[in-house]
């Protein structure tokens, strides 16, 4: 078989490199920077990784039998694979919802394909067959494909290029092409994708056609495609839709903050306008310099990370605050009831960190993006699979919203979970020239091999995030000298490693020595509960704590304080040194099984609702004490509604 560089020399072209690439791609892991400049870290394949029974298993498990099948029944019966068949003649039907629904079906497709690359599955391998000739089948002989910008609309084709989704639609086209590529070697679609890509390559560009990614997502695609291919072209494209050209395309200021694009990455200072398309702007443009090494776009991407975690990010690592504009606001603007802090926005900030991670091998990184897995992510979809937030607050006042539904107008949200639930084994582990890495904890068998060839099964077991022990057995196929890099989290005040004590939290802990099959590490995470305050600057974190345990953000639902008219009318009960003294219950009968916490609280003597808007301020009456239940945040509103709240006012005595 002919190698990469092999086929570039021949000059057959991209189809071809695909062709003759079958085997070693898919050997890609979520993204495929075994060959990228800037990368210390190399991603594994999601193949390469067995999941053991655990945390993340049952969410697996859920998203392929419900979530999946359930969510493609409601993208055909609201017409979402209808509008293709329209454009192809094999249905008479008006074309059905927004105009970026494309996209809509190709994340599903993608998330299909994830699973696929975890073990083959017939059934569905067909079903994206045949989704795959429903799409194609509409594409126009210049390789333009979208259901939207048709008929009386075509002649607005990249005219409307700030809220048209043109590109936005392609990118997710081009990555569900490749993913799916990645599982089965069945490069059709990715034809497709190409010959779109081929089609702006041609006609758009400097001294072409200019062109605009209003809600940025093709950037990263293009890389990926680039990778999979070898053709500089679609790289060169990323980089000229990150340099951005809104003075020649006229777009308002406005409209530029809003967009997150128009203008160049890298005179970027701060994050803001759309939350999503911030997200994936930093995706692409780490992309971009994992392959380039612009140090430009490195000195901007830390810039705006920083300005995240020190400012615009939730305790659950969800972000976008304003529900205007979907859009991040200002320093410290975090409300609680308000916050909008959308499912993509928290994959987003997953996908962004990935790629720091995959540059620096730098655990803050890792640290960021298990929050957000966690929480801000998780959160984001019911735990039968089948009902869906868009947006995920962190307090609710009562059960009368309807934070999670089956179905949106707007339906991002919904397949791009999948698509992260489906890809999790991908983001385990990791190499290096030195070794291996342990990214996040679950019981796993890693079945790869190191830099030099040696193959190592790496053998996770552990009950995390429940427990904080975690015993990692390591075979090399011959005995090697090499490194493991464990993670030690952020959010651990105390750690051990091989019953010694481990150093820094928030860092990786290189365990250089050469190692036989059977060797063993043993690592204690502290679990206990955590108290955590805001920023004084945070306005409605004032007077306020949040709870978390390993790394799971905790919350208060109403249902479980027995005896409490309004969550309102409690407070958490703290010693004068403001620690606190929880007790904890594992509850297999409750929410999936989870890890219950209690604490001491205190109901108001007044109850709230009892008590005037206005009155002089006074010392309040004695309290009551109560104990107060919590249970972890991903799982709110998952029974009958009702009211919730991760931060929870406190008293000392």
């Amino acid at each position: 078989m002919m190698t990469r560089r092999e086929v570039l020399a021949s000059g057959m072209g991209a189809l071809a490199l695909v062709n003759a690439q079958a085997p070693a791609e898919r050997d890609a892991g979520i993204l495929d920077v075994a060959r990228s400049p800037r990368a210390k870290l190399r991603n594994v394949p999601v193949r390469a990784v067995k999941m053991g029974e655990g945390f993340w298993t049952a969410r697996m498990k859920v998203n392929v039998e419900a979530s999946i099948p359930s969510l493609l029944e409601l993208l055909e019966q609201h017409g979402i694979v209808d509008n293709f068949r329209r454009l192809s003649g094999r249905k008479n039907v008006p074309r059905r919802g927004p105009l970026y629904t494309d996209s809509d079906i190709y994340k599903w497709m993608e998330a299909a394909a994830f699973v696929l690359q975890s073990g083959d599955d017939p059934k569905l391998r067909a079903t994206f067959d045949r989704l795959t000739d429903e799409i194609l089948a509409a594409q126009e002989p210049n390789g333009y494909l979208n259901t939207y910008w048709v008929e009386e609309r075509k002649a607005d084709r990249f005219k409307r290029m700030e809220t048209g989704h043109e590109l936005y639609c392609l990118g997710h086209l081009l990555q569900a092409a490749i993913a799916y590529y990645r599982a089965t070697g069945n490069r059709r679609l990715l034809e497709g994708g190409i010959k779109f890509a081929d089609y702006l390559c041609r006609d758009f560009g400097p001294d072409k056609q200019p062109l605009l990614a209003g809600h940025p997502e093709l950037e990263m695609a293009l890389v990926e495609l680039y990778r999979t291919t070898g053709e500089r072209r679609y790289l060169d494209l990323a980089g000229y839709l990150l340099r951005g050209d809104g003075e020649r395309l006229k777009v308002s200021e406005r409209q530029l903050v809003y967009m997150f694009s128009g203008k160049p990455f890298t005179s970027r200072t701060k994050l803001e306008g759309h939350a999503v398309r911030a997200m994936y702007a930093c995706c692409g443009a780490a992309d971009y310099y994992l392959e380039t090494g612009d140090p430009a776009y490195w000195k901007t991407l830390e810039l705006l990370w920083e300005d995240m975690v020190r400012r615009k990010l939730y305790i659950t690592g969800g972000v976008g605050s304003r529900a205007s504009g979907e859009a991040f606001g200002e320093p410290y603007e975090l409300p609680n009831i308000a916050a909008y802090t959308e499912s993509c926005a928290a994959i987003g900030n997953i996908m962004w960190n990935w790629r720091m991670l995959a540059a620096t091998g730098q655990g803050r990184y890792t640290d960021v993006l298990e929050r957000a897995l966690y929480n801000g992510a998780n959160s984001g979809m019911s735990l039968d699979g089948k009902l869906y937030c868009y947006r995920n607050p962190l307090e609710l006042i009562s059960g009368e919203d309807r934070i999670r539904n089956p179905w949106y107008s707007t339906t991002c949200c919904p397949p791009n979970l999948e698509r992260l639930f489906a890809s999790l084994p991908g983001y385990m582990y990791g190499t290096s020239d030195e070794g291996v890495y342990v990214h996040l904890y679950h019981s796993s068998e890693l079945d790869w091999r190191l830099h030099d060839g040696t193959k190592l099964r790496l053998v996770q077991k552990t009950n995390y995030p429940w427990d904080g022990r975690v015993e990692i057995t390591v075979n090399p196929a011959v005995p090697a000298e090499f490194t493991v890099f464990v993670r030690i989290p952020g959010w651990t005040s105390a750690a051990q490693v091989d019953s010694r004590p481990a150093p820094t939290p928030g860092e990786y802990l290189p365990i250089r020595r050469r190692w036989a099959a059977g060797d063993r590490i043993v690592l204690t995470f502290d679990m206990r509960p955590r108290l955590t305050a805001a920023n004084p600057r945070v306005p409605e974190g004032t007077g306020k704590a949040a709870i978390e345990r390993g790394p799971l953000v905790y919350c208060m639902e109403a249902i479980d304080q027995k005896g409490i008219d309004s969550l309102y009318d409690v407070s958490l009960l703290l010693r004068q040194d403001l620690s606190g003294s929880f007790s904890e219950e594992f509850r297999r009968d409750l929410l999936g099984g989870v890890m219950v916490l209690k604490h001491r609280g205190a109901v108001t003597g007044t109850p709230t609702a009892s008590q005037p808007l206005y009155s002089p301020l006074a010392r309040p009456k004695p309290a009551r004490e109560t104990e107060l239940t919590f249970i972890p945040y991903y799982t709110f509103a998952n029974r009958e509604p009702t009211a919730m709240q991760v931060w929870i006012r406190y008293l000392t005595r």
